[in-house]
């Protein structure tokens, strides 16, 4: 176990390593120049100079690179080019928001998808499980960037439920809680009910039922049980998953979270926020992976064998 729990370690400082690297090349050859967005176009160009020099942009890139490599896993962030606020503290700061999105949308997929699959693999090949089915496709067919607006079109303009955008108390988390976790409830139906279907055709449940066993029983004890595993394992994956995808959704209804942050520090070209950003959804991302990684190898020898070469 100690062997396959320094692999993953290993693996994920390799992923967070190329994300940190990918992040700084693409800001960096990305048109714009964040001293003319901080100064104007009219600005004089001994002003620019003045402030390129001052925040460290006059640098090659090389050197430039090496002092974000050597920053950042010291894990200092820097500080941000537009507001001069440490980036940590700025990540701090919209965090909460961003995690109360992420929740939200999780718990809205897990109660809506895990119903839906249990019904949908209990009534196979019925009306029943083509209409699950395709609210399903619906699910994964349909993109943030268009359900959002529907949904603000329809309840906030139309109906006048809830508030078009902002954080205003609670009713504000209802649509992007819904256009986010939309996508995450079809996978997980999908998920739930492939791996029912599975288990519910295993000899061990055709004993259970030959001995009278009530289905309710049947269902609680035995199939729901052994059929969690691969459904906590997608859970899990796609939690790290919502974090990136509440980039578009705080985007479209201006929710102060991280995404957000990083849509705003992208216009102003402003790079230590959004290699900060960036760098921390994707050690989170890796960190969710890692731990799901570990939990399935721990849950499951027969993983850690197979990881390890052995099996």
């Amino acid at each position: 176990m100690l062997k396959f729990f320094a692999s993953r370690v290993l693996a994920s400082f390799g992923v967070l390593f190329g994300v940190a690297s990918l992040t700084f090349m693409l800001l960096h050859l990305t048109p714009g120049d964040p001293v003319e967005v901080m100064l104007g176009e009219t600005s004089a160009q001994s002003d620019r100079a003045a402030l390129r020099e001052a925040l460290g942009l006059n640098r090659p890139l090389p050197v430039q690179y090496y002092s974000y490599l050597t920053h950042t896993f010291s894990a200092d962030l820097g500080e941000s080019l537009y507001s001069n606020q440490p980036v940590a503290a700025l990540i701090a700061e919209r965090l909460p928001y961003t995690l109360s999105l992420t929740v939200t949308a999780l718990v809205f997929a897990v109660c809506l998808a895990l119903p839906l699959g249990v019904i949908a693999a209990l009534r196979r090949g019925t009306s029943v499980d083509a209409a699950a089915s395709m609210v399903a496709v619906a699910g994964l067919s349909i993109p943030n960037i268009w359900l959002g607006p529907l949904l603000i079109y329809v309840f906030a303009f139309g109906l006048g439920w809830v508030p078009v955008a902002g954080s205003e108390g609670a009713g504000s988390l209802i649509l992007p809680t819904v256009t986010l976790g939309t996508s995450l409830a079809a996978v997980l139906m999908r998920m739930t009910r492939a791996s029912l279907l599975e288990v519910l055709h295993a000899p061990y449940i055709t004993a259970a039922r030959a001995r009278g066993l009530p289905t309710r029983r049947l269902l609680l004890r035995y199939a729901l049980r052994n059929a969690a595993l691969p459904i906590l394992t997608v859970i899990g994956l796609q939690l790290g998953a919502l974090l990136g995808g509440a980039v578009v959704t705080e985007a479209i209804f201006a929710w102060p979270g991280l995404g957000q942050l990083l849509v705003e520090s992208i216009q102003r070209r402003d790079y230590p926020v959004v290699q900060g950003v960036v760098l921390f959804v994707g050690a989170a991302y890796v960190l969710v992976n890692m731990a799901v990684d570990i939990g399935y190898g721990w849950l499951d020898p027969r993983v850690r064998l197979t990881r390890a070469g052995l099996g």
